[in-house]
């Protein structure tokens, strides 16, 4: 065991940087515009709505001090004692104190959540979970269609939450039991997400445009300013959705109030495009998506959880990543403010947790099975 670390290691040592280009972007492209195409009877009737420790497991915990705990109403991580301050001696200077981020016993590898990659329809597949340290559990069947598009699992971990290719929403536990109806005439390209009290979803209506659904009642609230797409919302109240016309996101609340963009992204003079959000730190200060270069896009109404960057909302600047030479393909933040990072090396999926300093805290190699499947949600 101890020789294939090491062998693993020295590989992705040796490995160059794996430039990310749009050749699996392109190729999803035009598979998606063609499903695009197969599903459009249903999609033409409404608004698009323009919207993975246990005890077991091996990590390899990176020199030096953890993520500072994050900020976030969702999560209570336990205080850290501050460094005693160093004496000072009359024979040398005083030490400056320690300014690096004490360690985070809370930031943990927890149960991600795995879907089907858009490629070739399947038919009935299955969504599948895994916890570091166990064997990946089975959850239910759906078909390829809605898996691919709009599943969507509740922060709390309970409910998954799914558009039919008829524009009816449902909701069942992630085993598939409890499978109840919510509405209908919603619609099946524009991913829904679940607000952060799991009991609401974004839609959009036929005849209605975007809103809020109640996953228990049904009841239907429209709300302007929420005209977008794949949007992703933040522990704090924020949502961000795609502007479909021109590459642009923007960032607002459940009331579409307040509204502003992300800078440097679509609009005029702009160098980058996206279209595909997958999600977004607790705080709203943070967010990880598909961009794209102005000039080579290739966006579609349907659902992407791909992510090649993370970036600060309020200034548009990248945030940089301990990736290790290995090629980023996905992010997921946690209540905690870490992240769930998924690179590639090769045919090799490792995640990483990155805490909310940008400080890889642990890694685990990904079990093969999971190598064509993307991931949907990290619970933490």
């Amino acid at each position: 065991m101890n020789h294939d670390r090491l062998r693993f290691d020295l590989t992705d040592l040796a490995e160059e940087v794996t430039v990310v280009d749009l050749r699996d972007r392109s190729l999803r492209t035009s598979r998606r515009l063609g499903l695009q195409r197969a599903i459009a009877t249903s999609a033409a009737a409404v608004v698009l709505l323009g919207a993975a420790a246990g005890t077991a497991l091996a990590v390899r915990p990176d020199a030096g001090p953890g993520p500072v705990p994050a900020e976030s109403p969702t999560a209570s991580p336990s205080p850290v004692p501050s460094a005693p301050a160093p004496s000072v001696t009359p024979s040398r200077p005083a030490v400056p104190p320690d300014t690096s981020s004490p360690a985070t016993p809370t930031a943990r590898l927890g149960k991600v959540v795995y879907g089907p990659m858009p490629t070739t329809n399947l038919g009935t597949v299955r969504l599948w979970s895994w916890k570091p340290g166990d064997s990946p559990d089975r959850l239910l069947a759906l078909p390829w269609e809605p898996a691919v598009l709009s599943a969507t699992v509740s922060p709390d971990g309970r409910q998954v939450a799914w558009v039919d290719r008829d524009g009816t929403l449902w909701v069942s536990a992630l085993d598939g039991s409890g499978k109840r109806k919510v509405r209908e005439q919603t619609d099946s390209m524009c991913q829904t997400t679940w607000s952060p009290d799991s009991r609401h979803l974004t839609a959009a209506v036929a005849g209605e445009g975007a809103g809020l659904v109640d996953v228990v009642s049904g009841a239907y609230q429209k709300v302007d300013g929420l005209l977008g797409c794949h949007p992703v919302w933040a522990a704090n109240g924020t949502l961000a959705l795609a502007d479909g016309g021109d590459g642009t996101v923007f960032l607002t609340d459940r009331r579409g109030s307040a509204r502003r963009v992300i800078p440097g992204l679509g609009g005029e003079g702009s160098a980058y495009v996206c279209y595909d959000l997958a999600s977004i730190s607790p705080d709203g200060r943070h967010i990880a998506l598909f961009r794209i270069a102005r000039g080579n896009e290739g966006g579609d109404a349907a659902r992407s959880l791909l992510a090649n960057v993370v970036l600060d909302t309020r200034t548009g600047k990248e945030v940089v990543l301990p990736l290790g030479d290995r090629e980023l393909r996905q992010v997921f933040f946690q209540a905690d403010g870490s992240m769930v990072v998924r690179v590639r090396s090769g045919d090799r999926y490792t995640l990483l947790l990155v805490g909310e300093d940008g400080k890889k805290v642990a890694e685990q190699a990904e079990p093969p099975s999971l190598r064509d499947m993307q991931i949907i949600n990290a619970l933490g």
